[in-house]
């Protein structure tokens, strides 16, 4: 019977280590089958953030100390012995006076309903911080992922743009051998054609390298079977999720400035804790004193109240000190709101600047360059000399490597203006 049902058990564990392999076939992210793009970038590094899940740890904490701000006390129980003698005959004896007695008593201490009120509204403040900084968490991972998916990209553009000289080198070799076959050309030219093609296959196995190095820093953010799939094409960064002006408006939802509201919260729950100071506080206690046998035991009210007999010299300052405090913060959360906004319109100023540099780039330079270099080459083959090709190879690939460098920063700055606000704000 032990055979058998082990058997039976390694059985239903072969047959559930299939569905799950069968279910990781089906169901694996949709990336493992198709380009990836940087909005599913984005939602994978959201969902594998540490940072994210920490922030998400902090809420809970946050939630339950708001669940048992604002309650009472919990009371005290109290047991002893009264008036017991230490010196004479009867020393330590607990029947040898009649004033001696075993108590066991209660107590329990009731702030002020100002109090529990300032303490509830420093509890919401604190619940509300965890929920900022989370949120500040997800949007700095959205805008890190999707930087790093830009980066990426561009240095794969940047490999496209050098394997597309790489014909033209093998034309320009080629010429210079039939050249010197011919004896019209020299052994200088075709050591030049050849120089500058080992030069070229120096910049693609620095562009190879560099998209290596992209892909490592992407494969943090969404882990490395992720970051091999390839690119999906990048998004239309003509137009930003938001118009400008709505960046420009918003600033207190923006990333930067979303923990300032819930300081000014907690700078408020700090005063009104201060004005809650004035108001008295109260106790109450009973004890219950047994005395000698045939003695009456006895019992024993109290109740308290603290006196702010002096407040000039104690809560009034309390009350001033907290109010400069919130008073302070006010003042830092608009010189923060007012960085934010020139913050956001120098990032909106660099992305149009890039923008217009690509366009021009894409539309005029990159044709242009193109052709002087194909025009150069025919000449050569024509018999003309091998120097004006030289020369305007080389200014091509300056032109196409400064312009997957504006592609890059036209993404990056698109990436920080797009990913600004949360995806309920846009």
């Amino acid at each position: 019977m032990f055979v058998f049902d082990r058997r039976r058990r390694r059985g239903a564990v072969f047959h559930l280590q299939c569905a799950t392999a069968l279910l990781a076939l089906t169901v694996f992210p949709a990336w493992a089958a198709s380009p990836l793009t940087l909005q599913q970038t984005v939602t994978l590094a959201v969902e594998r953030a540490p940072l994210v899940q920490a922030g998400r740890a902090r809420e809970d904490a946050a939630r339950a100390d708001r669940n048992r701000a604002g309650r009472w006390p919990d009371p005290r129980l109290t047991f002893g012995v009264q008036n017991l003698m230490v010196q004479g005959p009867g020393a330590f004896n607990t029947a040898a006076d009649s004033m001696t007695m075993r108590t066991v008593g209660f107590s329990q201490e009731i702030p002020s309903g100002t109090q529990l009120a300032a303490e509830r509204a420093g509890a919401r403040a604190g619940e509300a911080a965890a929920n900022a900084e989370t949120e500040q968490a997800r949007l700095n991972t959205r805008q890190v992922a999707a930087a790093a998916w830009v980066s990426l990209w561009a240095a794969e553009q940047a490999r496209d743009q050098i394997e597309g000289l790489e014909r033209q080198n093998a034309l320009a070799i080629v010429a210079a051998k039939a050249r010197l076959a011919g004896g019209t050309g020299s052994a200088a030219d075709a050591l030049a054609a050849r120089a500058a093609q080992a030069e070229l296959a120096n910049r693609l196995d620095l562009a190879n390298a560099d998209i290596a190095s992209a892909r490592a820093a992407l494969a943090r953010w969404i882990g490395s079977e992720a970051a091999s799939a390839n690119l999906a094409a990048s998004p239309d960064f003509e137009r930003l999720p938001v118009t400008d002006a709505h960046l420009l408006q918003t600033p207190d939802q923006q990333a930067p400035l979303l923990d300032w509201e819930s300081r000014e919260d907690r700078a408020e729950a700090a005063l009104q804790s201060a004005r809650a100071s004035k108001h008295p506080g109260w106790s109450v206690g009973l004890d219950y004193g047994a005395r000698a046998p045939g003695l009456p035991n006895m019992i024993t009210l109290l109740v308290g109240v603290r006196l702010p007999l002096f407040p000039a010299h104690r809560e009034d300052q309390d009350i001033l000190a907290r109010r400069a405090d919130l008073d302070a913060v006010r003042a830092e959360r608009e010189n923060a709101r007012r960085a934010q906004v020139e913050a956001v319109q120098r990032l909106l100023a660099t992305w149009q600047g890039y923008g217009r540099q690509v366009r021009r780039d894409r539309d005029t330079l990159l044709s242009l360059a193109a052709d002087r270099s194909a025009a150069a080459l025919a000449a050569y083959r024509g018999g003309a000399s091998l120097q004006p090709w030289l020369e305007a190879r080389r200014d091509e690939i300056s032109i196409r490597l400064d312009y997957v460098g504006a592609l890059k920063a036209w993404g990056d700055t698109w990436v920080q203006l797009a990913y600004l606000l949360p995806e309920y704000a846009q």
